[in-house]
């Protein structure tokens, strides 16, 4: 007996058309030369540059009682590193540079595939444990961690879909950790 064919579901590629339509839209803006170089500077803080300053400055801000935090940030974000790395070889999604020639990269990507935004799930989960401990660093850290979602479609180095998908997974990581620190601590 034959095995049946698959056929696929026309919603998942109207999705699909629809994420990379999106995409064009939003990297419409990297045409803008100052626009481009401004989200290529959120990019690049958005690797870890600006994290891992944070981490180690929050002691010297609130106090060595502060070095709690970034350990929790710190372990926090190797989780999401791991989780990403698992779902980047398992997808091999390309990013939208390599699929549409009509989107501009900016800047070169840290790695060959586009599912999920790294920089969103770990701006993401490194937010939110900030603030579970620190809420008052609400309004640094959420327009940083915004701009660095809307910068990954408008470079050109993920789709919508990849943003929302990295952003609900650090939400996932951070909730787990924060439940795992006060379990422990509670």
């Amino acid at each position: 007996m034959a095995e049946p064919m698959l056929t696929p579901d026309p919603s998942f590629a109207r999705m699909r058309a629809l994420d990379l339509t999106l995409c064009r839209f939003l990297n419409r803006a990297n045409r803008r030369e100052q626009v481009g170089r401004f989200f290529a500077l959120i990019s690049r803080l958005g690797d870890g540059v600006l994290w891992y300053t944070l981490m180690l400055t929050l002691p010297l801000v609130h106090g060595i009682g502060a070095l709690l935090v970034s350990m929790h940030m710190a372990i926090t974000g190797l989780l999401g590193l791991a989780i990403y790395k698992w779902l980047k070889a398992r997808t091999s999604r390309p990013r939208p540079f390599m699929v549409s020639e009509g989107i501009i990269r900016r800047v070169p990507p840290l790695d060959e595939y586009s599912f999920p935004s790294g920089h969103t799930l770990h701006a993401v989960a490194f937010s939110l444990v900030l603030l579970h401990h620190l809420p008052q660093w609400f309004w640094w850290v959420v327009p940083f961690t915004l701009l660095v979602a809307a910068s990954r479609p408008i470079l050109g180095l993920h789709y919508p879909s990849d943003v929302l998908a990295g952003a609900a997974i650090g939400t996932g990581v951070a909730s787990l950790s924060i439940l795992a620190v006060n379990w422990v601590i509670g």
